[in-house]
């Protein structure tokens, strides 16, 4: 077994859920023990095989990580996204975000959000697009950061800003 009973990970595209219960379960006709996940920011329950490869699971970051990486965000220097096609830039997006890494994800926000302050000095707004990943990728990180340090998630972003 990877995790315990009472563990914090990240699972798939879900996000920060804690692992409720280890238990056996029939898993296309054979019986394998489940992880029985609680996802910390929705309500729903998960059971997934305890050696299930194909969704991506692994512990959340460390308090200290948390710091670090937090205090480290001001320094981030947004990346430049060239025009492209919402197919091209869905493509670039899923590619970061299935990295499941919170430093990708803090170059992803900070690179779209430099975006959209350069759109909105010339009274242009951002593409759906971008902020349906700018939103999915916060909403993955802060989930990560404010379980790694205790805290509630809807608090991180002015957390971050003040520290």
């Amino acid at each position: 077994m990877r995790f315990s009973i009472g563990d914090l990970i990240v699972y798939g595209e879900t996000g920060v859920c804690r692992v409720d219960d280890i238990v056996e379960k029939e898993f296309m006709g054979e019986v394998r023990p489940c992880y029985k996940l609680q996802p910390l920011y929705q309500s729903c329950m998960i059971f997934t095989p305890a050696d299930n490869e194909a969704v991506f699971m692994r512990p959340i970051i460390s308090a200290e990580e948390a710091k670090s990486l937090i205090d480290g965000y001001k320094s981030v220097e947004p990346e430049e996204c060239p025009p492209a096609s919402p197919r091209a830039l869905c493509e670039r997006y899923d590619k970061i975000i299935k990295l499941h890494d919170c430093s990708a994800l803090i170059k992803l926000s900070v690179s779209i959000r430099a975006k959209r302050e350069a759109l909105l000095d010339k009274k242009k707004k951002l593409s759906a697009v971008d902020e349906r990943y700018l939103k999915r990728a916060e909403d993955l990180l802060y989930g990560e950061l404010a379980a790694a340090l205790n805290m509630e998630k809807h608090l991180m972003s002015g957390f971050i800003h003040n520290r």
